[in-house]
């Protein structure tokens, strides 16, 4: 079975470089073309798909611990990249300034977030996250991480490596997107 096409199991990756050897000499340079655009648009629609399944999962995880869309993804942030000053936030989240000041009110009477004096440098903040209401959405989202390790099982470690390789340069590429949308 042709694995680029929707439903084929994947195929290892010995096989799917000599598949990939065998068509591509085998195949006129139109043929090769054509697929290869086939392939792209699948990875595209297949990335936009997670999106949106990504977004719904954090809706349903801000709804579950009363927290917006919006607050639930600088939470996240905060964790990855904290203690965090809220100008450093509202770039890495894509927000304005004062809307990360609202979020952070909002985190704060929660009693998601505190904010603290910046040690080296007394006129700013950092704010931290509090570990145990970290946990709350850990909780929550543990049957998702449970399901990613299955998935990660299915593949060799060299298969791991490019679909991570894939998933840094994908984000970056989305970095750069909002970046320049946020620029204009």
């Amino acid at each position: 079975m042709d694995s680029t096409l929707p439903g084929a199991a994947p195929a290892s990756k010995s096989a799917a470089t000599s598949a990939a050897a065998a068509s591509s000499s085998a195949a006129p340079p139109a043929s090769t073309a054509r697929r290869r655009r086939r392939l792209t648009a699948r990875i595209k629609d297949g990335v936009r798909d997670l999106s949106t399944q990504l977004s719904l999962l954090t809706h349903q995880v801000g709804t579950h611990v009363d927290l917006r869309d919006a607050d639930l993804e600088c939470l996240d942030l905060i964790s990855r990249y904290g203690p965090i000053g809220p100008t450093a936030l509202a770039k890495r989240a894509g927000l304005h300034p004062a809307t990360i000041t609202g979020v952070l009110d909002r985190l704060e009477r929660g009693g998601w977030v505190v904010r603290t004096p910046n040690p080296s440098d007394r006129r700013a903040i950092l704010v931290r996250i509090i570990k145990e209401k970290e946990a709350e959405v850990a909780f929550l989202l543990s049957e998702f991480n449970t399901a990613l390790d299955d998935v990660c099982s299915g593949y060799g470690d060299a298969e791991l490596v490019m679909i991570a390789d894939f998933l840094l340069r994908t984000s970056k590429a989305a970095r750069i997107a909002t970046d320049d949308l946020a620029d204009n």
